[in-house]
Protein backbone atom coordinates (compact mmCIF):
# COMPACT_ATOMS: atom_id res chain seq x y z
CA UNK A 1 0.00 0.00 0.00
CA UNK A 2 1.61 3.20 -1.06
CA UNK A 3 1.20 6.44 1.33
CA UNK A 4 -1.67 8.18 -0.15
CA UNK A 5 -3.61 11.27 0.35
CA UNK A 6 -5.47 9.48 3.35
CA UNK A 7 -2.30 9.63 5.26
CA UNK A 8 -2.15 13.49 4.81
CA UNK A 9 0.08 13.41 8.45
CA UNK A 10 2.11 10.80 8.02
CA UNK A 11 5.48 11.98 7.19
CA UNK A 12 8.40 10.08 5.45
CA UNK A 13 11.64 11.33 6.98
CA UNK A 14 13.95 9.67 4.14
CA UNK A 15 13.47 12.42 1.97
CA UNK A 16 14.21 16.35 2.39
CA UNK A 17 16.05 18.61 4.02
CA UNK A 18 17.12 16.41 7.92
CA UNK A 19 17.24 19.87 9.88
CA UNK A 20 14.19 20.60 8.60
CA UNK A 21 12.32 17.77 9.16
CA UNK A 22 13.78 17.36 12.50
CA UNK A 23 13.05 20.71 14.03
CA UNK A 24 9.24 20.73 12.84
CA UNK A 25 8.76 17.05 13.88
CA UNK A 26 9.90 18.09 17.44
CA UNK A 27 8.22 21.29 18.00
CA UNK A 28 4.59 19.40 18.68
CA UNK A 29 6.62 17.40 20.66
CA UNK A 30 7.76 20.28 22.63
CA UNK A 31 4.57 21.57 23.01
CA UNK A 32 2.68 18.69 24.44
CA UNK A 33 5.77 18.13 26.80
CA UNK A 34 4.84 21.76 27.76
CA UNK A 35 1.17 21.54 28.17
CA UNK A 36 1.70 18.35 29.90
CA UNK A 37 3.65 20.02 32.94
CA UNK A 38 0.67 22.74 32.53
CA UNK A 39 -1.82 19.58 33.37
CA UNK A 40 0.16 18.94 36.40
CA UNK A 41 0.41 22.28 37.68
CA UNK A 42 -3.40 23.09 37.35
CA UNK A 43 -3.85 19.55 38.59
CA UNK A 44 -2.16 19.87 42.05
CA UNK A 45 -4.04 23.36 42.25
CA UNK A 46 -7.05 21.78 42.03
CA UNK A 47 -6.40 19.13 44.69
CA UNK A 48 -4.90 21.18 46.85
CA UNK A 49 -7.29 23.90 46.49
CA UNK A 50 -10.40 21.85 46.79
CA UNK A 51 -9.33 18.94 49.19
CA UNK A 52 -6.70 20.69 51.01
CA UNK A 53 -2.98 20.31 51.96
CA UNK A 54 -3.20 16.94 53.33
CA UNK A 55 -4.99 15.52 50.04
CA UNK A 56 -2.19 17.43 48.00
CA UNK A 57 0.20 15.31 49.65
CA UNK A 58 -1.55 12.60 49.69
CA UNK A 59 -1.69 12.75 45.78
CA UNK A 60 1.90 14.09 45.48
CA UNK A 61 3.59 11.57 47.46
CA UNK A 62 2.21 8.64 44.43
CA UNK A 63 4.81 10.97 41.86
CA UNK A 64 7.61 8.73 42.48
CA UNK A 65 5.30 5.38 42.27
CA UNK A 66 3.32 6.41 39.11
CA UNK A 67 6.87 7.44 37.29
CA UNK A 68 8.19 3.89 38.20
CA UNK A 69 5.27 2.14 36.49
CA UNK A 70 3.94 4.90 34.09
CA UNK A 71 7.88 5.22 33.20
CA UNK A 72 8.05 1.66 32.16
CA UNK A 73 5.57 1.83 29.79
CA UNK A 74 6.45 4.71 28.28
CA UNK A 75 9.51 3.40 27.52
CA UNK A 76 8.42 0.38 26.30
CA UNK A 77 5.61 1.48 23.95
CA UNK A 78 8.49 3.86 22.37
CA UNK A 79 10.92 0.99 21.94
CA UNK A 80 8.32 -1.23 19.89
CA UNK A 81 7.22 1.89 17.83
CA UNK A 82 10.52 2.51 16.83
CA UNK A 83 10.40 -1.46 15.04
CA UNK A 84 7.74 0.24 12.93
CA UNK A 85 9.22 3.15 11.94
CA UNK A 86 11.77 1.44 10.61
CA UNK A 87 9.61 -1.00 8.43
CA UNK A 88 8.01 2.06 7.24
CA UNK A 89 11.18 3.82 6.28
CA UNK A 90 12.24 0.70 3.97
CA UNK A 91 8.29 1.02 2.79
CA UNK A 92 7.58 -2.46 4.25
CA UNK A 93 3.88 -2.22 4.34
CA UNK A 94 2.97 -5.85 5.25
CA UNK A 95 5.99 -5.66 8.18
CA UNK A 96 4.10 -2.27 8.96
CA UNK A 97 1.28 -4.39 9.86
CA UNK A 98 2.79 -7.16 11.64
CA UNK A 99 4.45 -4.73 13.85
CA UNK A 100 0.96 -3.42 14.82
CA UNK A 101 0.16 -6.83 16.33
CA UNK A 102 3.27 -7.06 17.49
CA UNK A 103 3.32 -3.64 19.51
CA UNK A 104 -0.43 -4.26 20.61
CA UNK A 105 0.38 -7.69 21.80
CA UNK A 106 2.72 -6.49 23.90
CA UNK A 107 1.78 -3.24 25.10
CA UNK A 108 -1.39 -5.34 26.41
CA UNK A 109 0.63 -8.00 28.04
CA UNK A 110 2.82 -5.56 29.67
CA UNK A 111 0.09 -3.13 31.03
CA UNK A 112 -1.95 -6.38 32.38
CA UNK A 113 1.29 -7.74 34.52
CA UNK A 114 1.97 -4.51 35.78
CA UNK A 115 -1.77 -3.77 37.05
CA UNK A 116 -2.14 -6.65 39.11
CA UNK A 117 1.64 -5.94 40.42
CA UNK A 118 0.64 -2.84 41.19
CA UNK A 119 -2.86 -2.84 42.59
CA UNK A 120 -1.86 -6.06 44.72
CA UNK A 121 1.26 -4.36 46.15
CA UNK A 122 1.02 -0.24 45.66
CA UNK A 123 -0.18 -0.10 49.75
CA UNK A 124 3.30 -2.18 50.53
CA UNK A 125 5.37 0.54 48.55
CA UNK A 126 3.68 3.03 49.87
CA UNK A 127 4.71 1.72 53.17
CA UNK A 128 8.09 0.84 51.72
CA UNK A 129 8.32 4.87 51.31
CA UNK A 130 7.73 5.90 54.83
CA UNK A 131 4.32 7.56 53.33
CA UNK A 132 2.47 8.86 56.62
CA UNK A 133 -0.44 7.75 58.34
CA UNK A 134 -2.09 10.61 58.00
CA UNK A 135 -2.11 10.79 54.20
CA UNK A 136 -1.26 7.01 53.68
CA UNK A 137 -5.54 5.67 53.64
CA UNK A 138 -5.55 8.94 50.97
CA UNK A 139 -2.13 8.08 48.77
CA UNK A 140 -3.73 4.37 48.32
CA UNK A 141 -7.03 5.44 47.16
CA UNK A 142 -5.51 7.30 44.11
CA UNK A 143 -2.51 5.02 42.96
CA UNK A 144 -4.89 2.02 43.29
CA UNK A 145 -7.44 3.50 40.90
CA UNK A 146 -4.53 4.58 38.57
CA UNK A 147 -3.02 1.30 38.37
CA UNK A 148 -6.26 0.00 37.80
CA UNK A 149 -6.86 1.84 34.42
CA UNK A 150 -3.10 1.22 33.29
CA UNK A 151 -4.29 0.11 29.91
CA UNK A 152 -5.84 3.35 28.91
CA UNK A 153 -2.46 4.82 29.79
CA UNK A 154 -0.53 2.25 27.70
CA UNK A 155 -2.73 2.52 24.39
CA UNK A 156 -2.62 6.37 24.84
CA UNK A 157 0.86 6.16 24.14
CA UNK A 158 1.08 3.13 21.99
CA UNK A 159 -1.47 5.12 19.71
CA UNK A 160 0.10 7.88 19.66
CA UNK A 161 4.15 6.07 19.32
CA UNK A 162 2.70 4.22 16.31
CA UNK A 163 1.52 7.54 14.82
CA UNK A 164 4.88 8.97 15.73
CA UNK A 165 6.97 6.31 13.71
CA UNK A 166 5.50 7.40 11.16
CA UNK A 167 6.33 11.22 11.31
CA UNK A 168 3.74 12.67 12.52
CA UNK A 169 3.95 14.22 15.65
CA UNK A 170 0.84 16.86 15.30
CA UNK A 171 -1.44 14.57 15.50
CA UNK A 172 -0.68 12.59 19.29
CA UNK A 173 -0.02 15.97 20.76
CA UNK A 174 -3.12 17.29 19.75
CA UNK A 175 -5.00 14.70 20.74
CA UNK A 176 -3.05 14.10 24.17
CA UNK A 177 -3.86 17.99 24.83
CA UNK A 178 -7.23 17.38 23.87
CA UNK A 179 -7.23 14.78 26.20
CA UNK A 180 -5.46 16.38 29.50
CA UNK A 181 -8.09 19.43 28.79
CA UNK A 182 -10.87 17.30 29.22
CA UNK A 183 -9.18 15.96 33.01
CA UNK A 184 -9.22 19.81 33.94
CA UNK A 185 -12.99 19.84 33.26
CA UNK A 186 -13.77 16.74 34.72
CA UNK A 187 -11.77 16.79 37.82
CA UNK A 188 -13.54 19.99 39.87
CA UNK A 189 -17.04 17.69 38.37
CA UNK A 190 -15.73 14.85 40.08
CA UNK A 191 -14.24 16.29 43.12
CA UNK A 192 -17.33 18.83 44.06
CA UNK A 193 -20.25 17.73 41.78
CA UNK A 194 -19.73 14.00 42.44
CA UNK A 195 -18.52 14.58 45.89
CA UNK A 196 -15.32 12.06 44.63
CA UNK A 197 -12.83 13.13 46.55
CA UNK A 198 -9.02 12.25 46.01
CA UNK A 199 -10.35 8.57 44.18
CA UNK A 200 -12.99 11.33 41.96
CA UNK A 201 -9.59 12.97 41.13
CA UNK A 202 -7.77 9.72 39.61
CA UNK A 203 -11.52 8.41 37.94
CA UNK A 204 -11.00 12.02 35.85
CA UNK A 205 -7.94 10.97 35.05
CA UNK A 206 -8.62 7.51 34.10
CA UNK A 207 -11.98 8.52 31.95
CA UNK A 208 -10.15 11.74 29.74
CA UNK A 209 -7.50 8.80 28.68
CA UNK A 210 -10.15 6.89 27.80
CA UNK A 211 -11.21 9.60 25.57
CA UNK A 212 -8.09 9.78 24.19
CA UNK A 213 -7.69 6.50 23.47
CA UNK A 214 -11.30 6.72 21.40
CA UNK A 215 -10.08 9.82 19.56
CA UNK A 216 -6.84 8.31 18.36
CA UNK A 217 -8.78 5.24 17.26
CA UNK A 218 -10.89 6.89 15.43
CA UNK A 219 -8.22 9.18 13.78
CA UNK A 220 -6.32 5.98 12.65
CA UNK A 221 -9.02 4.43 11.49
CA UNK A 222 -10.41 7.07 9.69
CA UNK A 223 -6.89 8.99 8.70
CA UNK A 224 -4.22 6.29 8.56
CA UNK A 225 -4.92 3.16 6.99
CA UNK A 226 -1.09 2.17 6.80
CA UNK A 227 -2.10 0.83 10.20
CA UNK A 228 -4.67 -1.04 9.44
CA UNK A 229 -4.32 -5.00 10.23
CA UNK A 230 -5.55 -7.67 8.48
CA UNK A 231 -6.72 -11.26 10.07
CA UNK A 232 -3.86 -13.08 8.47
CA UNK A 233 -1.49 -10.04 10.53
CA UNK A 234 -2.42 -11.39 13.42
CA UNK A 235 -1.24 -15.28 13.50
CA UNK A 236 1.78 -14.21 15.88
CA UNK A 237 5.30 -14.55 14.79
CA UNK A 238 7.65 -15.43 17.37
CA UNK A 239 10.58 -13.39 15.33
CA UNK A 240 8.73 -11.06 15.19
CA UNK A 241 7.28 -10.53 18.55
CA UNK A 242 11.09 -11.24 20.44
CA UNK A 243 12.69 -8.18 17.81
CA UNK A 244 9.86 -6.00 19.40
CA UNK A 245 10.47 -7.24 22.95
CA UNK A 246 14.52 -7.05 22.51
CA UNK A 247 14.17 -3.52 21.90
CA UNK A 248 10.93 -2.41 23.69
CA UNK A 249 11.12 -4.06 27.08
CA UNK A 250 14.52 -2.70 27.90
CA UNK A 251 13.53 1.19 27.00
CA UNK A 252 11.10 0.39 29.43
CA UNK A 253 13.18 -0.15 32.04
CA UNK A 254 15.77 2.09 31.58
CA UNK A 255 13.00 4.28 32.56
CA UNK A 256 12.06 2.14 35.71
CA UNK A 257 15.69 2.14 36.54
CA UNK A 258 15.78 6.12 36.41
CA UNK A 259 12.70 6.47 38.51
CA UNK A 260 13.98 4.18 41.61
CA UNK A 261 16.89 5.94 41.36
CA UNK A 262 14.90 9.53 41.80
CA UNK A 263 12.80 7.65 44.74
CA UNK A 264 16.50 6.86 46.39
CA UNK A 265 17.51 10.37 46.38
CA UNK A 266 13.87 11.41 47.56
CA UNK A 267 14.35 9.52 50.67
CA UNK A 268 17.61 11.03 51.38
CA UNK A 269 16.15 14.72 50.65
CA UNK A 270 13.62 13.94 53.41
CA UNK A 271 16.09 13.79 55.66
CA UNK A 272 17.29 17.50 55.09
CA UNK A 273 14.18 18.99 56.42
CA UNK A 274 11.51 20.89 55.46
CA UNK A 275 13.45 24.13 53.30
CA UNK A 276 15.75 21.33 51.22
CA UNK A 277 12.89 19.20 50.19
CA UNK A 278 10.74 22.61 49.02
CA UNK A 279 13.65 24.55 47.35
CA UNK A 280 14.55 21.05 45.63
CA UNK A 281 10.85 20.52 44.68
CA UNK A 282 10.52 23.69 43.04
CA UNK A 283 13.32 24.04 41.12
CA UNK A 284 13.38 20.80 39.88
CA UNK A 285 10.12 21.79 38.49
CA UNK A 286 11.65 24.57 36.66
CA UNK A 287 14.47 22.58 35.61
CA UNK A 288 12.13 19.38 34.44
CA UNK A 289 10.52 22.23 31.99
CA UNK A 290 14.11 23.51 30.88
CA UNK A 291 15.01 20.10 29.93
CA UNK A 292 12.40 19.58 27.65
CA UNK A 293 13.46 20.90 24.24
CA UNK A 294 16.56 18.60 24.77
CA UNK A 295 14.27 15.69 25.47
CA UNK A 296 11.96 16.56 22.40
CA UNK A 297 15.13 16.70 19.86
CA UNK A 298 15.80 13.28 21.11
CA UNK A 299 13.15 11.06 20.85
CA UNK A 300 12.46 13.28 16.79
CA UNK A 301 15.93 11.71 16.26
CA UNK A 302 14.63 8.12 17.26
CA UNK A 303 11.95 8.66 14.76
CA UNK A 304 13.98 9.84 11.90
CA UNK A 305 16.91 7.43 12.40
CA UNK A 306 14.58 4.34 12.32
CA UNK A 307 13.09 5.41 9.20
CA UNK A 308 16.24 6.20 7.30
CA UNK A 309 17.99 2.86 9.19
CA UNK A 310 14.89 1.26 7.66
CA UNK A 311 15.69 3.20 3.82
CA UNK A 312 19.30 1.87 4.61
CA UNK A 313 20.38 5.81 3.96
CA UNK A 314 23.18 6.13 6.57
CA UNK A 315 24.38 9.55 5.25
CA UNK A 316 21.37 10.97 6.48
CA UNK A 317 21.50 9.43 9.28
CA UNK A 318 25.25 11.39 9.71
CA UNK A 319 23.62 14.46 8.57
CA UNK A 320 20.40 14.37 10.99
CA UNK A 321 22.25 13.79 14.18
CA UNK A 322 25.15 16.53 13.23
CA UNK A 323 22.02 19.31 12.97
CA UNK A 324 19.96 17.65 15.37
CA UNK A 325 22.79 17.83 18.04
CA UNK A 326 23.75 21.18 17.12
CA UNK A 327 19.99 22.59 17.46
CA UNK A 328 19.61 20.80 21.11
CA UNK A 329 22.55 21.93 22.12
CA UNK A 330 22.32 25.59 21.68
CA UNK A 331 19.17 25.22 23.36
CA UNK A 332 20.55 24.00 26.21
CA UNK A 333 23.11 26.97 26.37
CA UNK A 334 20.21 29.19 25.62
CA UNK A 335 18.19 27.90 28.49
CA UNK A 336 21.16 27.31 31.03
CA UNK A 337 21.49 30.82 30.48
CA UNK A 338 17.77 31.97 31.10
CA UNK A 339 18.06 29.30 34.50
CA UNK A 340 21.29 31.16 35.66
CA UNK A 341 20.14 34.71 35.71
CA UNK A 342 16.67 34.42 35.43
CA UNK A 343 15.87 31.20 38.13
CA UNK A 344 15.50 33.62 40.96
CA UNK A 345 13.04 35.10 39.65
CA UNK A 346 11.07 32.24 38.44
CA UNK A 347 11.70 30.23 41.96
CA UNK A 348 10.13 33.50 43.82
CA UNK A 349 6.93 32.64 41.55
CA UNK A 350 6.46 29.39 43.16
CA UNK A 351 7.39 30.78 46.90
CA UNK A 352 6.85 34.24 47.14
CA UNK A 353 8.43 36.86 49.14
CA UNK A 354 10.37 36.17 52.07
CA UNK A 355 11.62 32.84 52.11
CA UNK A 356 15.07 33.95 51.07
CA UNK A 357 16.85 30.55 51.58
CA UNK A 358 14.40 28.51 49.81
CA UNK A 359 15.42 31.03 46.48
CA UNK A 360 18.62 30.92 47.18
CA UNK A 361 19.01 26.70 47.25
CA UNK A 362 17.22 26.73 44.67
CA UNK A 363 18.96 29.10 42.69
CA UNK A 364 22.40 26.63 43.53
CA UNK A 365 20.62 23.70 42.05
CA UNK A 366 19.29 25.22 39.14
CA UNK A 367 23.33 26.83 38.37
CA UNK A 368 24.75 23.12 38.79
CA UNK A 369 22.31 21.57 36.74
CA UNK A 370 22.49 23.94 34.14
CA UNK A 371 25.91 24.09 33.76
CA UNK A 372 25.74 20.63 32.52
CA UNK A 373 22.52 21.00 29.89
CA UNK A 374 24.83 20.61 27.10
CA UNK A 375 26.14 16.91 28.50
CA UNK A 376 22.09 15.96 28.47
CA UNK A 377 21.83 17.62 25.26
CA UNK A 378 24.11 15.06 23.81
CA UNK A 379 23.23 12.19 25.71
CA UNK A 380 19.67 12.40 24.55
CA UNK A 381 20.74 12.80 21.22
CA UNK A 382 23.35 9.94 21.23
CA UNK A 383 20.73 7.53 23.15
CA UNK A 384 17.57 7.87 21.42
CA UNK A 385 20.14 7.66 17.84
CA UNK A 386 21.49 4.49 19.29
CA UNK A 387 17.98 3.20 19.76
CA UNK A 388 16.81 4.23 16.87
CA UNK A 389 19.24 1.95 15.29
CA UNK A 390 17.69 -0.90 17.04
CA UNK A 391 19.81 -0.98 19.71
CA UNK A 392 19.39 -1.72 23.22
CA UNK A 393 22.00 -3.39 25.43
CA UNK A 394 24.01 0.00 25.87
CA UNK A 395 21.21 2.14 26.34
CA UNK A 396 19.97 -0.50 29.36
CA UNK A 397 23.72 -0.46 30.79
CA UNK A 398 23.62 4.18 30.81
CA UNK A 399 20.44 3.31 32.75
CA UNK A 400 21.99 1.33 34.82
CA UNK A 401 24.91 4.01 35.47
CA UNK A 402 22.25 6.68 36.33
CA UNK A 403 21.18 4.66 38.78
CA UNK A 404 24.18 3.91 40.77
CA UNK A 405 25.19 7.93 40.13
CA UNK A 406 21.94 8.63 41.90
CA UNK A 407 21.90 6.10 44.75
CA UNK A 408 25.68 7.21 45.21
CA UNK A 409 24.37 11.08 45.28
CA UNK A 410 21.63 10.17 47.86
CA UNK A 411 24.09 8.26 50.04
CA UNK A 412 27.25 9.17 50.31
CA UNK A 413 26.84 12.87 48.76
CA UNK A 414 23.74 14.01 50.58
CA UNK A 415 25.36 12.97 53.86
CA UNK A 416 29.04 15.22 53.25
CA UNK A 417 27.50 17.76 51.09
CA UNK A 418 24.18 18.30 52.16
CA UNK A 419 21.84 19.82 49.78
CA UNK A 420 24.49 20.48 47.15
CA UNK A 421 24.92 16.58 47.38
CA UNK A 422 21.50 15.89 46.00
CA UNK A 423 22.13 19.33 43.68
CA UNK A 424 24.93 17.15 42.00
CA UNK A 425 22.85 14.19 41.75
CA UNK A 426 21.39 14.60 38.46
CA UNK A 427 25.01 15.87 36.44
CA UNK A 428 26.31 12.75 37.93
CA UNK A 429 23.54 10.38 36.66
CA UNK A 430 24.08 12.08 33.05
CA UNK A 431 27.68 11.91 33.43
CA UNK A 432 27.58 8.26 34.36
CA UNK A 433 25.28 7.57 31.25
CA UNK A 434 27.14 9.75 28.78
CA UNK A 435 30.72 8.10 28.52
CA UNK A 436 29.15 4.30 27.79
CA UNK A 437 26.35 6.44 25.10
CA UNK A 438 29.18 8.32 23.67
CA UNK A 439 31.40 5.52 23.00
CA UNK A 440 28.84 3.23 21.71
CA UNK A 441 27.74 5.66 19.53
CA UNK A 442 30.95 6.58 17.98
CA UNK A 443 31.57 2.85 17.91
CA UNK A 444 28.66 2.24 16.42
CA UNK A 445 29.44 5.63 13.87
CA UNK A 446 32.79 3.55 12.72
CA UNK A 447 31.34 0.51 11.96
CA UNK A 448 28.78 2.16 9.64
CA UNK A 449 30.95 4.33 7.88
CA UNK A 450 32.63 1.50 7.10
CA UNK A 451 29.81 -1.08 5.69
CA UNK A 452 28.37 1.71 3.55
CA UNK A 453 30.69 4.37 3.51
Amino acid sequence: MPVDDKNSAVKDLTEGEPAKLIFFFTLPLLAGNIFQQLHGFVDTLIVGRFLGVEALAAVGCTGPLMFLFLGFVMGTTSGLSICTGQRFGAKDFVGIRKSVVACIVIAVTVSLVMTVIGVVRCRDLLMFMNTPDVIIDGAYSFIVIIYGGLIAFVMVQMQSNLLRALGDSKTPTIIQATALTINIILEPIAIIVLDGGIPGAAWATIVSLLIGNLLLFIHIKRRVPILHTHADDWKLDRQVLWEHARLGLPMGFQSSIIAIGAVVLQMALNGLGPIAVASFAAAHRIDGIAVMPMMSFGVAIAAYTAQNFGAQKFDRIEEGVKKCALMSCSFSVAVALFNVFLGADIMRMFVGDGQDQIIEYGQQFLVITSSCYWMLALLFIFRFTLQGLGQSFVPTVAGVMELLMRVFAAIVLVDMLGYVGACLSSPLAWLGAFVPLTIAFFVTRRKLLQAHG
